[in-house]
């Protein structure tokens, strides 16, 4: 049985997924990391929660924290953010330009190639330079 939470694909079976697919599954990665930060923080009531958790997952927040890991990313990284980045999005939500959706998607696309690697630690040190991020700005 297949354990998806551990996940580590090939090199070769992660540059076969779109960077699309990649920014897909990223966005839950992303999405679940900010749900756990945000429980811990001790945000309590489930209207908190969610509208703390939206501010955090909109495109314009992720595009703002994204700038701030660029410098930490390696020459691997920085080639798979690129790749999100230049992915062919047919869609941009009213709420985003179309550059910070762009952003957002790179980011999502490398969350994803991260959690592929199997590079939980990788993920979780990025996350948390971007969250250090939101506790000095409050």
């Amino acid at each position: 049985m297949e354990d998806y939470f551990s996940l580590h694909l090939r090199e070769d079976d992660i540059r076969a997924i779109s960077s699309i697919g990649l920014a897909h599954l990223g966005d839950a990665v992303y999405e679940l990391l900010v749900r756990a930060y945000l429980c811990a923080q001790g945000k309590a009531t489930g209207k908190g929660l969610h509208r703390a958790a939206v501010e955090l997952v909109k495109a314009p927040a992720q595009a703002r924290l994204a700038d701030q890991i660029l410098p930490l990313l390696t020459a691997e990284e920085l080639t798979v953010f690129k790749r999100g980045r230049n992915a062919n999005v047919n869609t941009i939500p009213h709420n985003a330009s179309r550059s910070d959706y762009l952003k957002a998607t790179a980011l999502e696309c490398l969350f994803g190639y991260l959690y592929l690697q199997g590079a939980t630690e990788r993920i979780n040190e990025l996350f948390n330079a971007m969250m250090e991020v939101t506790r000095d700005a409050t």
